[in-house]
């Protein structure tokens, strides 16, 4: 039962956490970080971004 009651506790933190509009707003932040770090870490997508920009010149 201690782990049940150490889980019990980390959600009940979480979701007083989860309520605060600040924290979400950070979280929103950090998400968004993170996603376009990762964006650029991935070859694949490396290479639509850098089709784009090539485009995008092209065009100018």
């Amino acid at each position: 039962m201690p782990l049940f009651d150490a889980m019990l506790q980390v959600f009940v933190t979480l979701n007083g956490i989860s309520t605060s509009p600040f924290v979400l707003i950070l979280l929103a932040f950090a998400g968004a970080f993170l996603g376009a770090k990762v964006v650029e870490v991935i070859p694949y997508t490396r290479r639509i971004i850098e089709r784009r920009e090539a485009q995008a010149a092209e065009r100018q």
